[in-house]
C-alpha cells in the first residue's frame, strides 16, 4: 500500500476507536515508524454481523468481542485493532510480531502473540522482549490484534 494511503487508513480507522484507546494506539504507531516499521490498521470496528462471519468462518474465536463496542448512542467506540505488517501483510513476521507487542505493553495494551500459549514459551517471549532480540527464534502466535 502506498504510504499515504496506509497513513489515510490508520487516520480513518483511528476514529472508530473508544477515544482514550485510539491515542494509545496511536502512541503505538508513531513509536513503530520511529523504527522504521509501516504498521497499518487493517480492521478496527467491525459490526455484529461481521464479527459472526469472522468466527463462523473459522477467523475469530469469538461471537463478539472488543472490536464490536459501540458508545450508548450506537457510535463506534472499538476497544481492538488488527494491526499488520503494511510490508508483509500475509507473512507477519516473529520480529514484527516481538515489536508491536512490547510497544503495545509499554503504552498500556495488550496483543494475541501469547494467547494460549504454555508458560515456557509465553516467558520465552518476555526474554525476547526484555533483551530486544526481536529475531529471537520464539514462537509467538500470529496474532496482530491491539486490545485495552
Amino acid at each position: 500500500m502506498k504510504e499515504t494511503d496506509r497513513k489515510k487508513r490508520n487516520e480513518d480507522r483511528l476514529k472508530e476507536l473508544y477515544p482514550a484507546f485510539a491515542k494509545q494506539v496511536e502512541k503505538v504507531i508513531q513509536e513503530l515508524e520511529e523504527k522504521e516499521l509501516r504498521p497499518r490498521i487493517q480492521d478496527a470496528w467491525r459490526s455484529p454481523e461481521d464479527q459472526l462471519k469472522a468466527y463462523t468462518e473459522g477467523h475469530s474465536k469469538l461471537k463478539y468481542g472488543f472490536h464490536n463496542v459501540t458508545g450508548k448512542n450506537g457510535e463506534k467506540e472499538s476497544l481492538a485493532v488488527d494491526l499488520l505488517d503494511d510490508d508483509s501483510p500475509l507473512n507477519i513476521g516473529t520480529p514484527y510480531i516481538l515489536q508491536v507487542t512490547a510497544t503495545a505493553e509499554k503504552h498500556g495494551l495488550t496483543t494475541g502473540a501469547r494467547w494460549g500459549l504454555p508458560v515456557k514459551l509465553s516467558d520465552a517471549i518476555d526474554n525476547a522482549i526484555a533483551s530486544e532480540k526481536w529475531d529471537a527464534p520464539v514462537k509467538v502466535r500470529v496474532l496482530w490484534e491491539l486490545e485495552w
